[in-house]
This record gives C-alpha cells, structure tokens and sequence, in this order.
C-alpha cells in the first residue's frame, strides 16, 4: 500500500508548514487545498489502488483534506492576530501607555541563565575582543594554516596580511587566558561569533556562543562528563538524560558531541528531534595537548576539557522558537512573548 506513504508524508508536511508572513499563507493553501496539489495528486490514485482499498483510501484523503483546512484556518487566524498588534489605537493623540511590558531578549534570558548554572561550579566569565588575528583563532587551537579544519569554518577577513579577522568562536579567549593566567583554570567565555554562512531558519552570520575551559592536575574525562551532566539537569531539568557520541575537533582530543533527551517528546521522538530521542546541544573534549603547548603549559603535568554551547540553539529548544532569524529582527510581537 504506497499510498499510505504517501498520505504520513503530507500529513508530516501539514504539521511541520510554518507561516510567517501573508505569501506563505498562500502558498499552504495553493499547495495542500488546490485542486493541482498534494490532496488533488493523492485522489488521483483511487483510481488505480485496489479495490478493497479504495475506502481506505477515501477516508484518508477527508481526514488530510480535514487536517489542512483547521490548520489554514488557524495559521489565517495567527497572521491577522499579528497584523491587528500594529494597528494604531484612534486617537493617536492619546498618552502612551505606561503598563509597556518590558524584559530581557531571549538571547541574555538563556545566557543568563547558563552563566548563573556553571558560577555554581566556581567558573569565572572571561571575555576578549570580538577582533582577532590568526594565531589565537586558528592557529594557537592547532589549526594551521593548510588545516582542514578551516574549511568547516568559513570566515570573514578584515585583513589577509597579515590575516585579521572576525572571531569565528569564543575559543580565543581560551588561548589568551592560557596565554596570561596559570593554571588551575576554570572559565567560561560568553560572545559574540560571526560566520559567513547563508542566513536560513537554522543559520546566521552572527550567533553568540559559550565556551568553557578546565585545566589543572589530574582532570579527566569523568570531570568532562560530571560537569556537563550537571549542567543539562540544571538547564533542562532533572530528568534529562545525556549522551555522548565521539567527534572531531582539532583542539581537543578525544572530541564529542553531547545529546540530551528531546525537552519536547521526553524522549519518544517527535518531528524536532526527527524521530531520535535526542537533541544536539553541544561539542567538547579533552584539550589537545598540542594546544597546552602552545600556551607554554606542560601538558605532562596538566591536563583539561573544554565545551562549546550555542545560546540560539538552547534559546530555541528552551522557548520553542523555529527560526533563528527572529533573534534579529527586532519584530516588537515577538519580542513582547518574553
């Protein structure tokens, strides 16, 4: 029965379509309503489906026919309910209101609260410019200059000789500190990163990062593994479960990346975490002693981990934002929801 298929797939299609403006309306309605869409393609096959399954069939395009036009309904209703907050009151000659809700962005309400979790485990905040050269952006984190690992990276260059450039991550800071301090070591560095990357629902040239640092005697995976636990229970609530699954990084060595259970289903799968469990939150790994080297630390005495934490991505999993363009925006509807 391949039809089936197909119907799953357009009910999905149907549940995921998200509308942010008056045009993608529209095209839901030319797609999934149309007499040339999706429905009007699926009623084609009663035709060649057998028999026995033609009712089945029949039952299925009412309920897809059913589930499009509730969600169009819905979706027009969001879209005028939006446009109605711009609406000027009639006599705009009226005082402003003074009851003008007002709070922090998304952005610093879950940074905030990232800083708040790991200040519990004695991390100090270290920053540094948002301008930097080669050595500590690449370099200095064992990524030379025919490194592969550039490539994941594209960047913006103010200058090429010698090279100046846009911080690609908040992992400099990491350098400088090693650079300046002793260790025991134990920061956590909040920014700003810029990447020349195409701005789409899940990417952006500009996003802000947290990034932590241990280093000292004897430090280990299972502190690695202890603190970051520690750290989603705290953010996600203590029923969260994490995973680890081995990466690449050529700053640390081994490298992860680390999953928690989905916030959304609890874990049973659902369209957010495609149908996993599990949601990517972030990447770590023991430093490299290569990079301990380049800060004049001996790595046969120290060792350390670090981890790196987008705040857009815990942003959107914590409020349940779809499109992380909306950060940007300054679109007053969405910002007056915090």
């Amino acid at each position: 029965m391949e039809w089936k298929k197909e119907v799953e797939k357009v009910l999905r299609e149907i549940d995921q379509f998200e509308v942010t403006k008056e045009q993608d309306l529209l095209s839901f309605k030319e797609r999934f309503l149309s007499k040339g869409g999706l429905v009007g393609k699926l009623s084609s096959l009663i035709r060649e489906v057998p028999k026995e399954e033609k009712a089945d069939l029949g039952k299925a395009l009412n309920t897809i026919k059913t589930k499009a036009q509730q969600k169009y309904e819905t979706l027009k209703q969001k879209l005028e309910e939006e446009k109605n907050r711009f609406k000027c009151p009639k006599d705009i000659s009226l005082p402003a209101s003074d009851t003008l809700k007002i709070s922090l962005h998304p952005i610093t309400q879950t940074l905030n609260s990232i800083i708040d979790i790991f200040k519990k485990l004695n991390f100090t905040i270290a920053e540094g410019p948002e301008i930097e050269d080669d050595w500590h952006n690449f370099t200095a984190l064992n990524i030379p200059e025919d490194h592969p690992a550039r490539d994941m990276q594209d960047t913006f260059y103010i200058q090429l000789d010698p090279p100046i450039l846009l911080r690609t991550h908040t992992s400099p800071v990491q350098i400088r500190t090693m650079e300046s301090s002793k260790p025991p070591i134990r920061i956590i560095a909040p920014g700003r990163v810029y990447r020349n990357e195409t701005v789409s629902a899940r990417s952006h040239v500009q996003f802000h990062q947290v990034e932590g640092l241990v280093v000292g005697e004897n430090v280990s995976i299972i502190d690695l593994k202890a603190t970051l636990d520690w750290f989603a229970k705290q953010f996600f609530g203590p029923e969260t479960k994490t995973r680890y699954r081995v990466s690449f990084f050529p700053f640390t060595e081994p490298s992860f990346e680390m999953d928690v259970s989905c916030t959304l289903c609890n874990g049973q799968g659902c369209n957010v975490c495609k149908y996993t469990g599990w949601l990517e939150i972030l990447g770590c790994g023991m430093v490299d002693p290569a990079v301990l080297e380049n800060c004049k630390i001996d790595p046969k005495q120290y060792s350390g981990f670090a981890f790196g934490i987008g705040i857009e991505r815990l942003a959107m999993l914590k409020f349940g934002i779809k499109d992380i363009r909306l950060f940007f925006w300054n679109d007053f509807a969405f910002l007056n929801k915090f």
